[in-house]
């Protein structure tokens, strides 16, 4: 049994009838403009969060650019070396398409 929970309170008249519980207190105008001004707030913060992420996304796409231009740069190279290299052996270059 578990012994950290609270049992419910039941509040009954001497009758056996059921109270109904107390209304809550009514908010003040202070309140309501808080409540009001605090939910702004959290979408401004939403708005500036989304904001964050797209900046570092396109962060990070930024700094990925330059590292595929190189791999790239590269592989082209390399690629070129061996072409120009087998015609100098005359050896015939046959580009393989494989498809599914």
């Amino acid at each position: 049994m578990d012994t950290h929970r609270r049992p419910p309170v039941l509040d009954m008249t001497p009758e056996g009838e059921f109270r109904e519980p107390a209304p809550p207190p009514r908010a003040g105008t202070l309140d309501r403009i808080l409540g009001r001004v605090g939910g702004i707030a959290l979408l401004v913060a939403l708005a500036a969060g989304g904001l964050v992420l797209a900046a570092v996304a396109i962060m990070f796409a930024a700094l990925a650019l330059p590292v595929l231009l190189v791999a790239g740069a590269i592989g082209a190279g390399s690629i070129w070396w061996r072409l120009r290299r087998a015609r100098r052996q005359g050896q015939p270059v046959h580009f393989v398409v494989i498809r599914r």
